[in-house]
């Protein structure tokens, strides 16, 4: 059902509160791509986008699914937009996202980026709440 599944991430511990809910899904439904996706504002110095590949580039190279391959994407511009666009031209069949987290260089309210995404695009959208005790 879920072949191709696009994973936002800010960075942060807590966006990644979705890591076993990406590997459950992608497993069970024997997904062919994953893709890790940050989106970094265009106006950001450019050693930020290196802070930002080298963090995405790490997760992929943790994960480890039965079938899937596992990619990342730097997008640059507006995240809500960004995400959605990519998942609309690649084809995505799921978007698994947090509901919020914290970049590293202030606050990203991801549950207002989710609804975002949710309400603009036309791809499934599974979002995982933080756990309390991780706030």
């Amino acid at each position: 059902m879920y072949q191709k599944i696009l994973v936002p991430v800010d960075g942060s511990k807590l966006a990644e509160c979705v890591l076993p809910h990406v590997e459950a899904i992608a497993n069970g439904c024997k997904a062919q791509e994953v893709v890790f996706a940050r989106v970094i504002e265009p106006y950001l110095p450019a050693d930020f986008r290196l802070e930002a590949e080298d963090y995405v580039e790490a997760l992929v190279n943790r994960t480890n699914y039965e079938v899937a391959s596992v990619r990342s994407e730097i997008l640059v511009g507006n995240t809500a937009e960004k995400l959605v666009d990519y998942a609309q031209a690649k084809g995505m069949d799921l978007i698994i996202i947090a509901t919020h987290g914290r970049s590293g260089i202030g606050r990203w309210v991801w549950g207002g980026i989710a609804d975002r995404i949710l309400r603009w695009g036309t791809v499934p959208v599974f979002m995982v709440r933080v756990p309390e005790e991780e706030k």
